[in-house]
């Protein structure tokens, strides 16, 4: 086998196609939670704080700032000055728990599906196909002895 032809079962298979989609809604849904937080939430700690809040400038130099440097995070790392920048840290933090707390949330809900789908199949007792192969196995046990 080719390693072309090898590579394209392996793409072509449905765990891979099904990683791909899985990676592109991932970085789509990353997008939507940066928004989530930066355009919703963040507003509204910073209401609840009495003023504006912006963690993308909390931060600490760390070396000499150079004269005429604008004091803003973006200015200062532009002029190479090394910065602790922990109020970045802070939303990134915050988009890392809401996409946690949704996924933790699907999760619950797609388990609480599967376990109702179990307790319908237990009630409801094998399918018809389920029975009817039993029926012929049964049957076909008896011939056979």
């Amino acid at each position: 086998m080719s390693m072309v032809s090898e590579f394209k079962k392996f793409a072509l298979k449905g765990n891979v196609m099904d990683l791909a989609v899985g990676v592109i809604i991932g970085g789509a849904f990353a997008t939507i939670t940066k928004s989530l937080v930066e355009d919703v939430i963040m507003p509204i700690v910073a209401f609840i704080a009495g003023g504006e809040i912006n963690f993308k400038n909390m931060f600490l130099i760390l070396g000499d700032t150079p004269e005429g440097v604008v004091m803003t995070y973006d200015a200062l790392k532009a002029a190479g000055v090394p910065v602790l920048a922990y109020g970045n840290f802070i939303t990134v933090l915050i988009n890392f728990l809401i996409l946690a707390f949704i996924i933790f949330m699907m999760v619950k809900m797609v388990n609480r599906l599967r376990r109702a789908d179990e307790v319908v199949e237990k009630i409801a007792g094998p399918s018809e196909e389920v029975q009817l192969l039993r029926e012929i196995s049964a049957k076909l046990g008896n011939i056979n002895k």
